[in-house]
């Protein structure tokens, strides 16, 4: 009995003691979070991780790209920032709150992470990195609570592992812009509705499960096929079109041959001395350049048209266009350039004009200039994912025109002009300046048009990147339009940071760094026009110069109640709604702040912005 009452004693100290140094052993989340952070490299964005103030402050953030849910860290969301080096994810996978991890637009490489250590997680972003290799078929193993995977613009390659097609709560998964090779798995999982596997190296019949997705989610890989790309080949199939691939190599060479043949012919005609006096013919364009397509914009864009034969008709054929919708009748550059065209504006990339078809609606064309570095399929695919795009408050475009040189963008017309001539223009043009409810309306649906741009565009770091008055068209019931979203990724990079909004930004100026935050300050410096009816100062520099901005002068006579030198005094319909005019200017300087971790995010944004009335009902703000 002693001997047992003894072992029991021993065996209860043991645990007692085996407990306190697991406790002591625990690390707290700051601990962990620096542990992560000494594993990067570049890592100067995180200088706010300091170990003596918690990431958390029950929902507040004191540490950057810290998300923060009942004072326990729920999310890491570190983009754009440089980072590289190794990712400690063994300090990630202790984190027990940690459900959502975003590294995307950064320079991490190397090979797939062992992501499913962290088994709670909900959403992965690793797009946009220079990550490698083959990812083990059961990568995501046990990964039971995750929905989102996004993995594109990558280098990874092998097959897709078999794992994603085991994970029960996936409804967005993106690989495209990698070289994934093999067969596409077969996805069962009916909540699955948003997928990517473009522009990889995939090959074989599409899944059935698959097959009522857009083709354009499926292209660039050469050997797929199958619902909604063409009807997969029989092996006969596959061995008769072997023997017309050969009929049509030697076709191409009797061609080659003739045309050699041809040549030899103009130049002894050239040197023929009965024709040394006589004009030349106009030389052919160079390889991959159309010289009458260009020569025909140029006279597009000064309202001209093209010049025509004796016979009245080109001297070439039609610049064709790729068309983004269904609902828009088609039509060819050869019907624009027949059209009755008027030069709208010349703008920071390129010329805008308006082409009323002789047969059908009236367009809008916008001729760009600065996007030579993006490649066509780059081009052709970024094209098709904002031609997805469907919203009351965004201006759908309707084809687009890819030349290196130079790209088109088609929409349609709309009468009502942009917003910046409503708040800067109509006194010349004799016109009333817009009233207060008219101004509200403006801003609740060009917010709601952010919103669902940030919705539809999840990998955009800025889904718009060019918010400005100039951008926001007005149709015939005052309803805003967005125009020039998405176009951060295809503009040349020097040419962006000299002209674009989001270049402008604090965060820019100060770190060299756009964020997920930089369009919803662009959107308070909006609002902030819209109240005042000042034009921002920060919008004309060229990317240099002074700091100032309309924020800064709106702190500067603001003090926290009604004052009509911030007002635009042209503003009518004033009367009754003094105080929700005043909710609505600090909701732009909260949407202005200079800290990134205290503005708001774009939900918040919009919440507050719909709670905004017409008329003052005696609450606070």
């Amino acid at each position: 009995m002693a001997k047992i009452s003894k072992l029991s004693w021993c065996s209860f100290v043991l645990v007692i003691v085996l407990q306190v140094v697991s406790t002591t052993l625990s690390l707290s989340e700051s601990e962990l979070l620096i542990q992560f952070k000494d594993s990067l490299q570049n890592n100067g964005a995180l200088s706010s991780w300091d170990a003596k103030v918690p990431p958390c402050n029950i929902d507040k953030e004191n540490w950057a790209g810290v998300l923060c849910d009942k004072g326990g860290v729920w999310g890491l969301k570190l983009e754009n920032m440089g980072l590289k080096g190794d990712i400690n994810v063994d300090a990630l996978g202790q984190l027990k709150n940690l459900r959502t991890i975003s590294f995307m637009n950064n320079n991490f490489e190397g090979p797939f992470l062992e992501m499913n250590k962290l088994g709670a997680l909900k959403s992965l972003y690793l797009s946009n990195n220079k990550f490698s290799g083959e990812i083990p078929a059961n990568a995501f193993d046990g990964m039971q609570s995750i929905k989102k995977i996004y993995l594109a613009d990558n280098q990874f390659s092998g097959p897709i592992p078999s794992s994603l097609t085991a994970l029960p709560k996936l409804i967005e998964l993106m690989l495209n812009g990698n070289q994934f090779s093999g067969q596409i798995p077969n996805f069962s999982q009916e909540r699955l509705n948003s997928v990517n596997f473009s522009n990889n190296h995939l090959e074989g019949p599409i899944p059935a499960s698959l097959s009522k997705l857009n083709a354009a989610l499926f292209s660039g890989n050469a050997d797929l096929c199958g619902a909604p790309l063409a009807e997969c080949t029989s092996p006969s199939g596959k061995k008769l079109s072997l023997t017309t691939i050969l009929i049509v190599l030697i076709a191409i060479l009797v061609a080659v041959g003739a045309i050699i043949a041809v040549i030899i012919i103009l130049h002894r005609r050239k040197t023929t001395p009965q024709l040394a006096d006589t004009p030349a013919a106009a030389a052919a364009p160079p390889q991959g350049h159309n010289k009458d397509s260009s020569e025909d914009l140029d006279k597009l864009e000064k309202g001209m048209s093209p010049d025509r034969g004796s016979e009245g008709k080109k001297s070439d054929q039609s610049v064709k266009l790729s068309f983004l919708r269904e609902d828009v009748g088609k039509f060819d550059m050869s019907d624009l350039l027949r059209a009755s065209a008027e030069v709208l504006g010349s703008g920071m990339f390129g010329s805008t004009y308006k082409a009323a078809l002789t047969t059908g609606p009236v367009m809008v064309v916008k001729r760009y200039r600065q996007m030579n570095n993006v490649g066509k399929e780059e081009f052709h695919e970024h094209m098709r994912r904002l031609g997805r795009l469907s919203h009351s408050n965004v201006l759908p475009i309707v084809a687009y025109y890819y030349r290196k040189e130079e790209k088109l963008i088609v929409s349609t017309y709309v009468e009502n002009v942009s917003l910046a001539v409503h708040l800067h223009g109509n006194k010349s043009r004799g016109q009333p300046s817009p009233d207060w409810p008219t101004r509200l309306k403006i801003v609740k649906g060009v917010s709601q048009g952010l919103l669902y741009l940030y919705n539809s565009l999840p990998s955009l770091i800025a889904p718009h990147g060019h918010l400005k008055s100039s951008n926001v068209i007005l149709n015939e019931n005052n309803e805003p339009l967005l125009t020039d979203y998405g176009l951060l990724p295809v503009v040349n990079l020097e040419q962006a940071r000299e002209q674009m909004i989001a270049y402008k930004s604090p965060e820019f100026k100060q770190n060299g760094r756009i964020t997920k935050k930089t369009d919803v300050w662009s959107l308070g410096i909006l609002i902030l026009e819209i109240l005042t009816g000042r034009f921002p100062s920060n919008f004309l520099q060229q990317g240099k110069g002074s700091d100032a901005d309309l924020a800064t002068w709106v702190h500067s006579v603001f003090k926290d109640e009604w004052s009509d030198e911030v007002f635009d005094k042209d503003m009518d319909g004033t009367n009754t709604c003094e105080g929700e005019m005043l909710k609505l200017l600090k909701i732009a300087l909260h949407l202005c702040e200079p800290e990134i971790e205290k503005r708001w995010d774009i939900k918040e944004a919009v919440d507050r912005i719909a709670e905004i009335k017409e008329k003052d009902d005696g609450d606070d703000f």
